[in-house]
């Protein structure tokens, strides 16, 4: 059988702080490896229940998955990440990206030049972390002698860069510690993504970075229907929001459909289903979960686990998407530890 990657918790910031930092713990005492905070725009910041999360928990990797440059200008970024390590005895993680662009330009920002946005918060948050006096001029974020106040705790901790299309892909070939790919991927896009990545890597004469931390739904339960039927109904409602998204970036279409396996005119034919009102379960047959999700009993989730872990994921973190996560996390806890 394919080794398993490592299996992380995702949370997020449409959930409050309180049950987050409770779910963290929950994560830390079932033998998860981490835990990784979605942040996006307009919804709650996640440094609060990040912070509980880490003093609430003892072994587990607390990451935050994504961070963009926007929000936080780099240098914020850096101090912020920098003391978080910190608190976490050097437990945190980073991953940086671009961000949902719509929303960045509701900020009143531009979004014409995401990557270079990209390269140059890492260049800039690396060299703080490393505490080096930083002058950088850069194509959106420039800085001129700015150099931390105190002492990083981890001069040489890991930045992750979360990409989708291929520029992103190359981006973090060039530059990355390591690749964060978001959800509604298919395992047959990460196999393409990681020879995309080798390209940048080959491109400026490195390794290509090896750690590949995924995103994926997951629905455990000893009733394996309901499990599938539960992350059925959470694929419905992602798969027509991802797929306007990528109106706009293509990308982010290629990324669902074009390794999934399925048809494009199956494929949109379902979401035009989907988005007028009709019933998942009958739209959505087992290709779309086995795609975008693991789920079923524990054993069909460690079966799903391993597809990801066939194309070189390392680390892959679940959003549970049934009405009691704890319950998931209690049943999918031991057959984890062998692997924590």
């Amino acid at each position: 059988m394919t080794k398993i990657p490592a299996i992380g918790m995702r949370l997020h910031g449409g959930m409050a702080p309180r049950p987050s930092i409770e779910l963290a713990a929950a994560a830390d005492r079932h033998g998860f490896a981490s835990v990784w905070f979605a942040e996006n725009p307009f919804n709650r910041g996640v440094l609060p229940a990040v912070s509980g999360a880490v003093l609430a928990t003892k072994r587990i990797k607390v990451g935050i998955g994504v961070f963009n440059p926007y929000n936080r200008h780099p240098t914020l970024i850096a101090m912020e990440i920098g003391a978080l390590d910190e608190l976490a005895e050097g437990r945190a993680a980073l991953s940086l990206g671009s961000g949902i662009g719509d929303r960045v330009t509701r900020m009143g920002l531009s979004y014409e030049k995401p990557l270079a946005a990209v390269r140059d918060a890492v260049n800039i948050v690396r060299g703080m972390m490393k505490g080096e006096t930083v002058t950088y001029e850069g194509t959106v974020f420039s800085v001129s002698k700015v150099k931390m106040e105190y002492v990083p705790p981890r001069p040489q901790m890991p930045i992750y860069v979360a990409a989708m299309g291929d520029q992103a892909l190359r981006l973090c070939g060039q530059i990355g510690d390591g690749l964060m790919i978001s959800n509604m991927c298919p395992p047959g896009y990460t196999e393409r993504a990681l020879q995309v990545l080798q390209e940048g890597a080959d491109k400026a004469g490195r390794p290509r970075p090896k750690d590949v931390v995924q995103y994926v739904l997951c629905s455990v339960n000893k009733d394996r229907a309901l499990a599938r039927a539960a992350v059925r109904k959470t694929i419905a409602e992602m798969l027509p929001a991802y797929w306007s998204m990528g109106a706009r970036w293509p990308a982010v279409r290629e990324a669902m459909y074009g390794k999934s396996g399925i048809p494009e005119n199956e494929f949109v034919a379902a979401i035009e289903r989907l988005q007028a009102g009709e019933d998942p379960q009958i739209v959505l047959d087992d290709r779309f979960v086995d795609a975008y999700a693991i789920a079923g009993t524990v054993e069909d989730c460690l079966e799903g686990a391993a597809r990801f872990g066939a194309v070189n994921v390392t680390e892959l973190v679940v959003t549970l998407v049934g009405k009691v996560p704890t319950d998931e996390m209690a049943l999918l806890g031991p057959a984890l530890r062998p692997n924590s």
